[in-house]
């Protein structure tokens, strides 16, 4: 009886280590990403839509405890909306480079044209 019970007590053991804890910082995470993204992208909400729908998604896994799943979707939704932040802060930053060298050129002309 108390091999039966011990034999018991350890596969609860096993299977409550088993299981996957329930991703909450990864969701914080990934909510925070995507605040952040929607911060430099603006009102451009179709390229955030990948992530936005990914942690919909995640949140529904969460909420049926497929913890795994939730934290899977949640790391993706967090990578799409950095990736839409890197892709917006590269367009701005290439804007600002051709400005730059537009004035560069405007100033190397007025200087080719003094006395």
């Amino acid at each position: 009886m108390i091999r039966h019970t011990m034999a018991l007590l350890a596969a609860l053991l096993l299977g409550a280590c088993a299981s996957d804890p329930a991703p909450s910082q990864q969701m914080r995470l990934s909510e925070q990403a995507l605040e952040q993204a929607r911060s430099v992208v603006g009102a451009d909400a179709a390229a955030l839509e990948a992530a936005t729908a990914g942690l919909a998604a995640a949140q529904d896994a969460y909420a049926r405890e497929d913890y795994r799943a939730a934290r899977m979707l949640a790391e993706r939704a967090e990578l799409d909306a950095r990736l839409v932040e890197a892709q917006a802060l590269t367009g701005k930053s290439r804007s600002q480079l051709a400005e730059l060298r537009s004035r560069i050129a405007g100033l190397r002309q007025q200087l080719g044209e003094l006395p």
